[in-house]
Order: C-alpha cells, then sequence, then structure tokens
C-alpha cells in the first residue's frame, strides 16, 4: 500500500500516478480490470478527489488506464503497434500479433462519388461506389471506425456480408493485384458519436488516417478514413537515411 510522503517534494498526484503505473507494469493490475472510484480512491489516501483525478487523467492521457461513461475507469488494453513499412490489411496486422480480428459494418450503400471522393479515387464525379462504414475490434475490443470508398466496376458484386471480412484478401481473391498505398496521419479529438462507438470519452486523442490503396495498374482501388483509438494503437516508421 502506497504511503503517502506530504514532505517530499513530488506531488501527491505524481506519487499516486506512479504507484498505479508501478501496479500495472508489474501485472497486479491487469488489462480489463476496475479501479475504485475517486471517492474511494481519495478515503484510501486521505487525499483530495481532485488530486486523485489529476493522476488517473495522466493515465488516461498515457495510454494505461481508460475511462468509459458511465462504466468507470479500467486498465487499458497493450497498445497494438504497426509498423509502416508495407501494405497490409487490419485482419492482417491483427492476425499476425495472435488476436481475432472482427469488422462491424455499421453501414454499406452505393452512392454516387461526390466531387471530394471522385478526387481522392480519380474517378468521373458521379461514379457508383461503395460507401462502407465499419467498426473494426481486435478480440472484441474497438480499435478503430473506418470509412472506405471503393468503385463499384471494380468488385461488382461485393455484397453486405463480403464488407465483415478483409476487403483485401476478398479483392485478390477475385483477380485485382494490390500495389502499394499513401498515408496522411493527424491527431485530432473524438467526437462525441466516434467516441460512443470507440468507448472512449468524448475529445479522447484519436490518430485520423487517410489512406489511398493502388492497384498494381496505377489505378486507386480505394480511399478510406480511419480513427484509430489513441490509447490503443501506436505506430513505427521504418526509415532509411538517404
Amino acid at each position: 500500500m502506497l504511503e503517502i510522503d506530504k514532505q517530499s517534494p513530488l506531488p501527491i498526484y505524481y506519487q499516486i500516478e506512479a504507484y498505479l503505473k508501478q501496479q500495472i507494469d508489474d501485472g497486479l493490475l491487469k488489462p480489463g480490470d476496475t479501479l475504485p472510484s475517486e471517492r474511494e480512491f481519495s478515503e484510501q489516501f486521505h487525499v483530495s478527489r481532485m488530486t486523485i483525478r489529476q493522476a488517473i487523467m495522466n493515465l488516461v492521457n498515457a495510454g494505461y488506464l481508460s475511462r468509459q461513461k458511465g462504466r468507470g475507469t479500467f486498465v487499458a488494453s497493450q497498445k497494438i503497434a504497426m509498423t509502416l513499412s508495407g501494405l497490409t490489411s487490419f485482419s492482417e496486422e491483427i492476425k499476425h500479433r495472435g488476436m481475432r480480428p472482427l469488422s462491424r459494418l455499421l453501414s454499406y450503400e452505393v452512392i454516387p462519388a461526390t466531387d471530394r471522393i471522385a478526387q481522392q479515387l480519380s474517378i468521373p464525379n458521379q461514379t457508383p461506389v461503395y460507401e462502407m462504414k465499419r467498426l473494426r475490434l481486435a478480440d472484441d475490443h474497438p480499435l478503430a471506425l473506418e470509412t472506405a470508398y471503393i468503385p463499384v466496376h471494380l468488385l461488382p458484386d461485393l455484397t453486405q456480408d463480403d464488407a465483415t471480412g478483409s476487403i483485401y484478401a476478398y479483392a485478390e481473391q477475385h483477380g485485382l493485384r494490390l500495389k502499394n498505398a499513401t498515408q496522411t496521419l493527424e491527431a485530432r479529438s473524438a467526437g462525441p458519436e466516434e467516441a460512443k462507438l470507440l468507448t472512449i470519452s468524448p475529445n479522447a486523442p484519436v490518430l485520423l488516417i487517410d489512406q489511398r490503396t493502388y492497384l498494381e495498374n496505377g489505378d486507386m482501388f480505394e480511399y478510406s478514413r480511419s480513427l484509430f483509438r489513441g490509447d490503443s494503437y501506436s505506430l513505427t516508421v521504418a526509415m532509411d537515411r538517404i
């Protein structure tokens, strides 16, 4: 049990933060474990709830804890580290890490490409495209919200059931050869609906990834926008000196 040293130059919130972090690092608090409430911590450590709140929020922002509105504070799952060095699908990445990928289809429809979508896919305006919104999960843990656009003529028989699996695998099974992709990354905050689907707090940090995927012949295959939970996802970029 932590003994608060009120004579220490270290702030009290930092002592509590360091104690909880050590409990997590040592495996005494495991991913998914529920933490006591602010009131319970306040009584346990004989400090104000504001002090507890600061320690908890620092650990949330650092990815050690996650807060779910109406449910409480939990030890966060270990971050999924992905490397930007090759073209792989979400399903392939998750399987490679020994987890089970799952896609929950939120919406699926064929729409005429808007000016913005047509520009991203390098196709004429109004060209029919699939618009698929999916919640991507790893071991039933919500990880990302994805909206993808694919020209219908590339995969004319794509069904809603197909969209719950790996689109890359489906495309390759139907004779398309994927070549490469470009990504643009941006840090932002989750909106209320996004936060609800990702089971995070509103305004929690998320990583927005815009991706354009190309076929071997140079044509655009897919344009997607994905929001990844900041507390569950990290990126490693491989770079060579030129």
